[in-house]
């Protein structure tokens, strides 16, 4: 079924390659309509990386096009026969760097309607190699059709967007939830308990440190007291020079006597609990917290970073929950947002406050830095 607005039908080329491999790595992907013309073209040069993670970043660069543009029916055209094999499932996944890039490919996939994968020799795919080596070669980024410096990024400055009446500078909050702990990856809830990061979540907060740090000067960083968030910020304080201030009300939901469990293990002991709670704010898990009061502790949050830090840019290390509301304060929208959007570990977000309680947001869920 094509998403209102969108193509239908179309074919992902993609490619990746690595100087060295490992070595100077970049990607390409071009999305092609049913009569060949180019729809959108993406490249990127993402450091040091072997060729497979470059190719599985281009598989996933060109996914991400193709769902912007609102496509129902994919067909995956790469010289890859690795990443079409274990996409298309007759080959396991069994190299550490490979199983989360193929998961974040398979999520993507999932948006779909339907998706087709097809190995094709090397001459065939020239225009996704084309784009692969101009990245390695140093070319500009280029993920929206127009080339970039840096991609995804929140806009350098804190003007108001030109609708709306400026009346003053914003105060910039860079959302940053914590890296991979032992209960993300079993996909428990874990709100009040203090795991803390694994290998991976350190590698996470290491990879956010840098990309926060391509967004501006930083003039504060205040973190949730939890040890999985304290880490994850330590990261970027060691990178940017700037001191952790720790806020008790940016903490995690205490999930009560759901903590430690799995969706599924909640639904089978308190199934009608689960469900109510699925749907109503105001209700607690049992011996726990409701979205509202993580609410309203989050606005005194808010109303200390903007009373402190006005007109600064401050990086705000926390949790799903917390985060969700500062983007559902930032939007002026509804409850459903924290049942309805998603947020991976160690995401970047962006929001500006005004003077006014105005505010934009300015980026959302970017993993763009986490490929490799």
């Amino acid at each position: 079924m094509t998403t209102p607005g969108g193509v239908g039908r179309v074919t992902i080329e993609a490619d990746g390659g690595s100087r060295g491999n490992p070595g100077p790595a970049g990607y390409g992907a071009v999305v092609l309509d049913d009569a060949g013309s180019v729809l959108a073209e993406r490249r990127e040069a993402i450091g040091t990386a072997t060729n497979n993670v470059a190719e599985y970043r281009g598989l996933i660069a060109g996914l991400e096009a193709a769902r912007e543009l609102g496509a129902a029916e994919v067909a995956v055209r790469m010289d890859s026969k690795l990443v079409i094999e274990q996409m298309s499932g007759r080959w396991k996944v069994k190299h550490p760097d490979m199983i989360p890039l193929q998961r974040r490919a398979a999520e993507v996939t999932r948006t779909f309607d339907s998706v087709n994968w097809t190995w094709i020799p090397r001459a065939e795919n020239a225009r996704a190699d084309r784009l692969a080596n101009e990245a390695m070669d140093g070319e500009p980024a280029l993920l929206d059709g127009s080339a970039v410096s840096e991609a995804p990024s929140a806009p350098t400055t804190t003007e108001r967007p030109a609708w709306q009446a400026v009346t003053g500078a914003a105060t910039r909050l860079i959302l940053l939830r914590h890296g991979q702990t032992p209960l993300s990856v079993e996909k428990r809830y874990s709100g009040r308990g203090n795991p803390d990061l694994t290998d991976v979540g350190r590698a996470q907060a290491a990879a956010a440190a840098e990309r926060v740090a391509r967004l501006g000067p930083i003039d504060a960083i205040v973190s949730s007291p939890l040890a999985r968030a304290r880490d994850t910020a330590e990261a970027v304080a060691a990178r940017v020079g700037v001191s952790v201030h720790v806020l008790d009300d940016l903490t995690e939901t205490d999930f009560g006597t759901w903590e430690g469990l799995t969706f599924a293990e909640v639904s089978a002991r308190d199934g009608d609990a689960h469900r109510r709670w699925m749907g109503d704010t105001s209700i607690a898990p049992p011996d726990g917290e409701s979205f509202d009061a993580v609410r309203a502790r989050v606005e005194r949050a808010l109303a200390t970073v903007r009373r402190e830090h006005a007109g600064q840019t401050v990086v705000v290390v926390s949790h799903v929950t917390p985060i969700k509301t500062l983007l559902q304060l930032g939007l002026d929208v509804g409850p459903s947002i924290l049942y309805r959007l998603h947020l991976d570990l160690a995401s970047v977000s962006v929001v500006d406050f005004y003077d006014d309680d105005a505010a934009s947001v300015r980026l959302v869920n970017d993993t763009s830095f986490l490929g490799d």
